[in-house]
């Protein structure tokens, strides 16, 4: 059975090359398309497609605004973000707004379609460049002791360092000393940077990062 897709994007000519690429896939079937994140809203509605591929600005409702009311009202729709935008604010914006993928205009159609079908399956798609932007260091997951992978957890999913000690019934100086082996271990600068390389290396799952 083809994945059902709506796409939404403001810019005309991008709307039509994307439609055009995935109206060419067989395994595709673009079931509607919408300039705004309104009328994308009420696609969803209407349609209940498998995909809604969304851009992250529009007028009206953004795309990020648009995941965030399929999460809110159960809509099975799997919302992918397309964008020009690969700062990290943005991917975490519309990973907690219930995003299972994030990909840049600047990819292939080859890739596009790719997540697509990622996403539909129920996976979680990250741009390969959006990944590189996180760094491409040469770490081993289980470099991570079993209290750093608990520290990380905490800390990717927002909590302060004194949250995280409280939950852990540890001093807040052991917290960030845990933090700094992290960064140093992982590659990153930030607790931003942590949290999309424990996505990219499968040491947090999105279902935690996004748990309450």
């Amino acid at each position: 059975m083809a994945i059902r897709v709506i796409l939404a994007d403001d810019h005309p000519m991008t709307r039509a090359g994307l439609a055009a690429y995935l109206e060419g896939e067989r395994d595709i079937d673009l079931v509607g398309q919408a300039v705004d994140g309104d009328e994308a809203w009420d696609l969803i509605r209407s349609a209940a497609p498998d995909v809604a591929l969304l851009d992250i600005r529009m007028p009206g409702a953004d795309g990020v605004s648009v995941a965030r009311k399929i999460k809110a009202e159960g809509f099975q729709t799997a919302p992918l973000m397309l964008t020009s935008y690969d700062s990290k604010q943005y991917v975490i914006a519309s990973l907690r707004a219930g995003a299972k993928g994030y990909i840049l205009k600047t990819t292939t159609p080859e890739e596009l379609a790719q997540a697509i079908r990622v996403v539909a399956a129920g996976g979680l798609y990250l741009d390969s460049e959006v990944a590189t932007a996180v760094g491409d260091h040469d770490f081993m997951p289980e470099s991570l002791s079993a209290r750093e992978r608990e520290v990380l957890a905490f800390a990717a999913r927002g909590f302060s360092s004194k949250e995280v000690a409280e939950r852990l019934f540890i001093s807040e100086r052991t917290v960030q000393t845990h933090l700094a082996s992290i960064y140093d271990k992982l590659g990153a600068r930030n607790k931003t940077e942590a949290m999309l390389l424990s996505l990219k290396y499968g040491i947090v799952t999105l279902e935690e990062l996004l748990e309450e």
